[in-house]
C-alpha cells in the first residue's frame, strides 16, 4: 500500500521533484505525474486527476497544493507537509539570495540594462500563458463574453479583483449541468476530524498575523493582511494572483515601483518552485525599502507564511472529502467559469505590463492610456525578440530569460 511509503524515499522524490520544478505549473505539473504515476507507481491515473481537480478549485498555486495532496495521499498528514514544503522551500532559499542581491546591485546601470531584457521575456513569457489558458478555457461565446467583461471591469476599475471572481463563480453555478469530474477513491473522515484540522492550521495560519498586530509592528502587520487575502481570493493561478497583487503593491500600497514588479516576476520565473514565490520578492523589496535589511528578511519570511500555511489548511481540511466534493456539478460549473474570467485577468495584467514596458508614460486614469510619443522602439524590439524565441523559435524558458538579458545589454555594450 502506497501508505507504507518510507519516508525517506518520499524525501527523495519529492526534493527531486522540488529541484526541478522549472517552467511554470504546467511543466510542474507533468514532472510529478512522471514521478508518482508513471515512475513510482505511488498514485493512479484517476488518483491524480482528481487531485489535480480538487486543487484548481482552491486559492492559491495549484501545482504546491497538488504536490501538499499527492504527499497526503501517499503518506498522510506528514507525507503532505513534507511534500508541500519540498516543493517550496528550495525556491524561497534562491528567491531570498535573488532579491539580496537584485537589491545590493540592481542600480548599476549594466544590471538595470540587462533587466530590460528581463522585463521584454516577461510580457512575452505572459502572453504565452495567455495562450494556453484561452485555448483551454474559452471553448464557447459564454466563456468569451466572461473574458470579456473580465477584463473590462478590471482595466476600467469598476470592480476589484474578488468581486469579478466571486461574480464568474455565482454565474457559472447558476448555469451548471450535471456534469462530472474525475473523482478519487471514496475516502471519509469524521466532521470533528475536519473540524479539528481547520482549527489547527487556521491558528498556525493567524496567530502570527495577531502577533505582529499586538506588538505594533504596522508595516508587517499590512504586509501578513495584504498577502492573507492574497491567499483566500486568488483562484485561477499565479498569473491571475499576480493581476491582483500588481494592482495592490505598485497602485494601492506603493511599497515597489512597476519595473521592480516586472523585475520580480522575471526573476521568480528562472527559479524551481511555485512561480508565487513572487510574493516573497515583493515583500523583500517593499521591506528594504521601508526600513532596510532586517525588515526586509523579515518581510519575506511574513510573505511566505501567509502565502503557503493556508495552502496546507486547505489541502488537510479537504482533502478527506474531495470525491464529494468534485461530484457536485455546481462547484465544478463555478470553476469553469472562474477559469473564463482569469483570461480575462491576464489580459488585464498582460496590457498592463506591455504598455508600461513600451511607453514611459503612461496616464492610470480614468483608465491606463499611453503617451504616444513616449514609444521606445528599442523595448519593442525587445519584446518582438522575445516573442519570436518564445512562440517561433520554441526556446526553453530560461534560455529565452538570458538571450534577451543579453540583448538588452548590447546598447551599453556598443
Amino acid at each position: 500500500m502506497a501508505r507504507t511509503t518510507d519516508l525517506s524515499h518520499l524525501f527523495s522524490v519529492f526534493g527531486r521533484i522540488g529541484l526541478l520544478s522549472f517552467g511554470g505549473p504546467a511543466a510542474q505539473i507533468s514532472l510529478m505525474h512522471r514521478e508518482l504515476v508513471d515512475r513510482t507507481g505511488w498514485l493512479s491515473e484517476k488518483d491524480f486527476l482528481g487531485a489535480l481537480s480538487f486543487c484548481m478549485l482552491l486559492p492559491g498555486p495549484e501545482a504546491m497544493q497538488l504536490a501538499t495532496f499527492c504527499g497526503w495521499k501517499i503518506r498522510g498528514t506528514a507525507g503532505g507537509l513534507l511534500a508541500g514544503l519540498l516543493f517550496v522551500l528550495p525556491g524561497a532559499l534562491v528567491i531570498a539570495a535573488l532579491a539580496a542581491l537584485y537589491i545590493t546591485f540592481g542600480n548599476v546601470p549594466l544590471v538595470q540594462a540587462a533587466f530590460l531584457g528581463v522585463k521584454a521575456a516577461v510580457v512575452a513569457i505572459i502572453l504565452q500563458a495567455l495562450v494556453r489558458l484561452s485555448r483551454k478555457v474559452l471553448t464557447g461565446p459564454q466563456e468569451w463574453g466572461m473574458a470579456l467583461a473580465s477584463f473590462i471591469c478590471l482595466y476600467a476599475g469598476w470592480l476589484p479583483f474578488p468581486a469579478v471572481i466571486a461574480a464568474a463563480a455565482l454565474i457559472g453555478m447558476a448555469r451548471a449541468t450535471e456534469q462530472q469530474t474525475p473523482a478519487l477513491s471514496p475516502a471519509r473522515a469524521p466532521v470533528s476530524r475536519t473540524f479539528r484540522t481547520i482549527l489547527i492550521w487556521g491558528t498556525l495560519w493567524l496567530a502570527p498575523i495577531g502577533f505582529l498586530h499586538l506588538v505594533n509592528a504596522t508595516f508587517l502587520w499590512d504586509v501578513a493582511v495584504f498577502f492573507s487575502k492574497l491567499a483566500v481570493v486568488t483562484f485561477g493561478g499565479a498569473y491571475a494572483v499576480l493581476a491582483y497583487m500588481v494592482q495592490a503593491v505598485v497602485q494601492d500600497h506603493g511599497w515597489i515601483s512597476t519595473g521592480e514588479m516586472i523585475d520580480a516576476l522575471g526573476l521568480a520565473e528562472t527559479t524551481p518552485g511555485p512561480l508565487i514565490l513572487v510574493t516573497q520578492f515583493v515583500a523583500t523589496l517593499a521591506g528594504h525599502h521601508q526600513g532596510g535589511a532586517t525588515l526586509a528578511a523579515l518581510a519575506g519570511i511574513t510573505a511566505l507564511w501567509c502565502t503557503f500555511t493556508p495552502c496546507f489548511l486547505w489541502i488537510f481540511a479537504g482533502a478527506p472529502h474531495v470525491s464529494r466534493i468534485l461530484a457536485n456539478p455546481r462547484l465544478s460549473a463555478g470553476l469553469h467559469f472562474i477559469s473564463a474570467a482569469v483570461t480575462g485577468v491576464i489580459i488585464n495584467l498582460s496590457l498592463w505590463f506591455t504598455l508600461n514596458l513600451l511607453f514611459k508614460t503612461v496616464t492610470p486614469h480614468p483608465v491606463p492610456l499611453p503617451n504616444l510619443s513616449s514609444f521606445s522602439p528599442f523595448m519593442a524590439a525587445l519584446v518582438g525578440l522575445a516573442c519570436l524565441m518564445l512562440f517561433a523559435l520554441r526556446l526553453p524558458l530560461l534560455a529565452v530569460l538570458a538571450l534577451c538579458a543579453f540583448a538588452g545589454l548590447v546598447p551599453n555594450l556598443l
